[in-house]
């Protein structure tokens, strides 16, 4: 089969498409035909070298965490699948035509390979930091870089909560926002006066790692309600740093429960293909996105509405 692998740290050019042997499903875990996999910054802070307890690397590796896809191998002990369901889900190395997924869920009717790829990291993490930042209904959350993948996850699961939730973005990204409910400023100079005037802040979420640690302790007035996914220097500052816990079957299966309710929508930006690994590495390093980003693997349609996954 075909993945991406890189032998060394270091840049995108360091991605290389291969030839090598197919994986195989192990106990508790599913191997799926790969339609399409997410492109997470992870992805591309594991290529860097970057130190991330959860994920320890040995060279040459893989790349990539979360794909969507055909079961076609189901490994011992596993219930509740069949080969031939689609699924989505978190696993290793899913920039690949084979990955084997340790949790998964069936793909909501309607949804295609191409959204469902983008869904389970950023579902976990959202769901992970806005419980460890501590904000309750009726509180006022605010999401620095609210824009991308997570933050498009944060601002529809908080609201749904009944949270108040204000997002900070690029001026192009300022509607995007006011469509999933949020109240809407753009970063840069004046930022934070501006956040000032649409209320009182309860809790933040750095989701850009754009050196906003000093500020959102500050409105806050609290570093413990202030959670980062960015900034590997939050700590100094007594803000909790979220590293990345890996999807797991509850918030996949929560996840797909928002989705089928049409609570949680998370449009895909841009697409690319395996070959194109590299550049969907560029672009995520560069931020400014809305939604997702995802590899497409192989060509495929939304399951069809009214029709199982399985």
């Amino acid at each position: 089969m075909k993945k991406v692998s890189f032998a060394e740290f270091g840049g995108p050019d360091v991605l290389q498409l291969i030839d090598t042997e197919e994986p195989h499903a192990g106990p508790g875990q599913v191997r799926i035909a790969v339609r399409a996999a997410g492109v997470n910054p992870v992805d591309w802070r594991i290529r860097e070298g970057q130190v991330l307890g959860a994920h320890p690397v040995s060279l040459p590796a893989g790349v990539g965490q979360d794909a969507s896809g055909v079961v076609d191998e189901i490994g011992d002990g596993v219930e509740g699948v069949a080969v031939g369901d689609a699924v989505f889900g978190e696993g290793l190395s899913t920039y690949a035509e084979f990955a084997v997924l340790s949790a998964w869920a069936r793909m909501p009717e309607g949804l295609t390979f191409e959204e469902a790829a983008g869904y389970p990291s950023v579902v976990e993490t959202a769901l992970r930091i806005i419980r460890e930042v501590g904000v309750q209904p009726g509180q006022t959350l605010l999401v620095s870089g609210a824009s991308g993948g997570v933050g498009s996850a944060v601002l529809q699961i908080a609201g749904a909560r009944g949270i108040r939730v204000i997002g900070t973005a690029g001026a192009a990204s300022q509607e995007y926002l006011r469509g999933l409910g949020a109240l809407a400023t753009t970063y840069g100079e004046g930022w934070v006066e501006r956040v000032r005037l649409l209320g009182t802040v309860d809790a933040a979420l750095d989701l850009a790692g754009s050196g906003v640690i000093r500020e959102l302790v500050e409105l806050t007035g609290d570093p413990q309600r202030v959670v980062s996914i960015a900034d590997l220097d939050a700590p100094k500052s007594g803000v909790r740093f979220s590293g990345v816990a890996g999807s797991v079957p509850d918030a996949l299966a929560e996840a797909a429960g928002l989705i089928s309710r049409g609570k949680l929508h998370i449009p895909v930006d841009t697409s690319y293909t395996l070959a194109g690994a590299g550049a969907a590495h560029i672009d995520s390093q560069a931020g400014h996105t809305r939604g997702r980003r995802v590899i497409v693997v192989r060509a495929a349609d939304a399951l069809p509405a009214g029709e199982a996954a399985g």
